[in-house]
């Protein structure tokens, strides 16, 4: 697994402000080289991909069974959305041409759970209250013969997966601005609670790329 970030100088990793009209394309191309299985955002980032403001309620007749969901197994590319709560307003089931798999937790309502069955979204459980990250790369590999994943934020998302010992390689684009807000999150976030031990790694490659950017590569030591 991958995890694939965007940064200024100081480590800043939100680009509300930056006004570098370059630096989407420029992530995603870089992220493409990884020709990933599937990508992975957290809530906050698949809700402003989706477009939606609001999920159709009232479509649950009764209890939906807890239980992963599948609808398309042959997907050329997935789009994995952390989702524990369900509140993702997806419009249809796929998004920047990747099938969407939404991981819930057990807390998820029912309502959630039929409204994505409406516009066929496939879901994953990771655990009751809490999502265990290990278990849902597992079920992805086991399920659908995913080998490949790239994590592409939010920090929060990201650093979990780092602490959770599930990343092999840490790709980080460093942007030539310094951000300077300290209300502004790191690339990797963990709270103090969660935090396991320091990921340490090894660089296996530096490159200046387009607009005095530089990508550094990193594998596990």
């Amino acid at each position: 697994m991958v995890a694939h970030m965007m940064s200024s100088l100081d480590g800043r990793s939100l680009l509300e402000g930056w006004n570098l009209d370059y630096a989407a394309d420029l992530y995603e191309s870089t992220a493409a080289s990884f020709d990933a299985d599937g990508w992975i955002c957290g809530r906050a980032t698949m809700q402003e991909i989706s477009g939606g403001s609001e999920y159709r309620r009232g479509l649950a007749t009764g209890p939906v069974l807890r239980a992963d969901h599948f609808v398309e197994r042959n997907a050329h590319q997935y789009a994995i959305s952390i989702d524990p709560q369900g509140r993702v307003s997806w419009k249809s089931n796929t998004t920047l041409e990747s099938h969407v798999i939404e991981v819930l937790t057990e807390q998820v309502t029912d309502d959630y759970l039929a409204y994505l069955q409406s516009i066929g979204i496939s879901y994953v459980f990771g655990g009751k209250s809490e999502l265990d990250l290990d278990k849902v790369v597992k079920t992805l590999a086991a399920e659908l013969g995913l080998k490949k994943l790239i994590v592409e934020g939010g920090s929060h998302v990201s650093g979990s997966f780092v602490n959770a010992g599930l990343v092999d390689e840490v790709s980080v684009l460093i942007l030539p601005l310094v951000d300077g807000r300290r209300e502004h999150p790191s690339s990797f976030e963990v709270a103090m609670d969660e935090w396991q031990a320091p990921a340490h790694l090894k660089l296996v490659s530096f490159e200046k790329v387009d607009h005095d950017g530089v990508w550094l590569r990193y594998k596990k030591a």
